[in-house]
């Protein structure tokens, strides 16, 4: 038997087979909850030159296969955090499907066009702001109805950033974006403690994903450093002695989305290997 046994969650951001959500996504359902998936499955290259490669429909299909490949339900799904429209018709699909919710993981993130504050495009900022921390909002607030139909002790779980702890030089809408994502995650805390929600966040630090790979390119470029010097030296910030991976980050959110974490509430907790350690 699995911690979430029978639960219902729903992972957004998780097509990337690399990447935080799929891992997520993966490991609730190995803990016996049906899992819904949803992300973009567009490309930004185009419209961000030079952006990482985003997670695919096909992708996002083959997902909800192995979840369902795991003896539990699933449902795959085409969304955009920055469009309601989207957001809404995703609910509406979620209720059809599984009539409740009982953990909402809002883990769809990004930071297209990063630059020193001085060249940053007004849209490049709007963007970001508006995938990182609107579109939590909007997916909250649309599944909302749907936790309080679902099993007492629900559990949303906000994927933040050390960025949002941290300031980064030329990270400045992503990092403004996750901090505001922290406080948005102790605000709902209180709001939906009395009906028995929990709301926490984890707060990634250095993770082996496509969009972790890409960032530490750039710093790389800009220190004039190859890519492999640069991972020695990230290393050496580490007092674990190495990168995380998806898979740690999905251990965190398994816990606090099950009855072990029954008494957590409002926290951002750090997945860093110790880069940040806070009293």
């Amino acid at each position: 038997m699995g911690s979430l046994d029978g639960r219902i969650a729903l992972v957004t951001g998780a097509s990337k087979p690399t990447g935080i959500g799929y891992a997520i996504a993966d490991r609730l359902a190995r803990e016996g909850a049906h899992v819904a998936v949803a992300d973009l499955c567009v490309d930004l290259s185009g419209e961000f030159p030079g952006y990482c490669k985003t997670g695919s429909g096909e992708e996002l299909d083959n997902l909800a296969e192995v979840i369902r490949n795991l003896g539990v339900r699933s449902l795959a799904a085409p969304l955009d955090v920055t469009d309601i429209d989207s957001v809404n018709g995703l609910a509406r699909r979620v209720e059809d499907e599984f009539g409740s919710l009982d953990i909402l993981c809002n883990n769809a993130g990004g930071s297209p066009g990063p630059q020193a504050v001085e060249a940053l495009e007004e849209r490049a900022w709007q963007t970001t702001l508006d995938i990182n921390l609107t579109g939590i909002y909007r997916v909250t607030r649309a599944m909302i109805p749907l936790l309080y139909k679902g099993a007492p002790g629900g559990s949303i779980i906000n994927t933040s950033s050390r960025a949002g702890k941290v300031p980064s030089a030329f990270m400045a809408a992503y990092c403004s974006a996750k901090a505001g994502a922290i406080m948005l995650t102790k605000v709902l805390a209180l709001e939906l403690s009395g009906k028995g929600i929990r709301v926490n966040c984890i707060c990634p630090g250095q993770i082996k994903t496509d969009l972790g790979q890409w960032g530490w390119n750039l710093k790389a470029f800009a220190k004039g450093m190859d890519k492999d010097q640069y991972g020695e030296e990230l290393k050496k910030e580490i007092p674990m002695g190495r990168v995380g991976t998806p898979e740690d980050c999905a251990n965190v959110v398994a816990w606090l989305a099950s009855d072990q974490s029954g008494y957590l509430t409002g926290q951002a907790i750090n997945v860093t290997g110790g880069q940040l350690m806070e009293l």
